[in-house]
C-alpha cells in the first residue's frame, strides 16, 4: 500500500509515514518507506567517501523513496561551508535517482537555494520538513518549486501561504499523533482535519510515487 500521510518522522515504528534514517543505521522493514541522508548536525565534514557510497547503496533501495534528511543549520552543526558540500552530494544523488530530497533548514533559507543553483540542481525537487519560517520565508521557497511540510509547531500565515497541492504534514521526533498535527492545521485553514488528510496524502502519492496512477 502507498499510503504516507506523516512525510518526515524519525519513529521506526511508525505507519502511513516517511522514516528518515542515517544510511549508517539502514535496516529495511516489511511495508516500510524510508528516506536516507546524513543530517547536517552529525560531523558532515567526516563523511568519507566510503560513507557517500553506502548513502547511494541504501538510496537505491525500493523502499527508499527520498534522499535526506540533509541540509544546513546556522545553528547547529559544522561549518557551513562543509554542510553545503555534503547537501550538494546528496542533491546530485537525488537528481540521478529522480527522488525528491528532504531537507533540513535553519536559518539557512537564501544558502540552500544558492547552494542547489550554483550546482545547477534546480530541477531537485525539495521538501523543506518542519517548516517555521514565517510567509516570507515560505513564499521565498514556494518561489523556488519546494514542498513545505508543517509539523506540531508552524507559523500560521506560513501555512495560509502554502498552496494546497505544495502542503506536506509531518511528526518529526515528536510523540504527536500525525492526526492531531493535521487537525492544527485543519483549524488554521479552515479545513476538516479528514480533508487535510486527504490531501496530504495525495500530494505525498503524487511526489513518491510518480509513476503510480492515483
Amino acid at each position: 500500500m502507498n499510503t504516507i500521510v506523516d512525510f518526515h518522522t524519525h519513529r521506526t515504528d511508525a505507519t502511513a509515514a516517511l522514516i528518515a534514517v542515517d544510511p549508517r543505521r539502514f535496516d529495511p522493514q516489511p511495508g516500510k518507506w524510508y528516506s536516507v541522508g546524513f543530517h547536517p548536525w552529525d560531523d558532515v565534514d567526516m563523511l568519507t567517501v566510503g560513507d557517500f557510497d553506502l548513502l547511494r547503496q541504501c538510496a537505491t533501495h525500493p523502499q527508499v523513496l527520498a534522499v535526506g534528511e540533509t541540509g544546513m543549520d546556522r545553528l547547529r552543526g559544522g561549518d557551513l561551508v562543509e554542510q553545503e558540500a555534503a547537501f550538494v552530494r546528496h542533491l546530485q544523488l537525488a537528481r540521478d535517482l529522480g527522488k525528491p530530497v528532504v531537507v533540513h533548514n535553519v536559518r539557512a533559507t537564501r544558502e540552500i537555494l544558492d547552494a542547489r543553483n550554483r550546482a545547477g540542481l534546480d530541477d531537485v525537487t525539495l521538501v523543506i520538513h518542519g517548516m517555521r519560517g514565517n510567509a516570507h520565508v515560505a513564499r521565498t521557497l514556494l518561489d523556488a518549486g519546494c514542498y513545505l511540510s508543517y509539523g506540531p509547531r508552524f507559523n500560521a500565515a506560513a501555512l495560509q501561504a502554502t498552496p494546497p497541492d505544495r502542503l506536506l504534514i509531518e511528526t518529526d521526533d515528536s510523540d504527536i499523533p500525525i492526526t492531531d498535527v493535521a487537525t492544527q492545521v485543519a483549524r488554521t485553514l479552515t479545513l476538516t482535519t479528514p480533508a487535510v488528510m486527504q490531501l496530504v496524502t495525495s500530494n505525498a502519492q503524487r511526489l513518491l510515487f510518480p509513476l503510480i496512477p492515483q
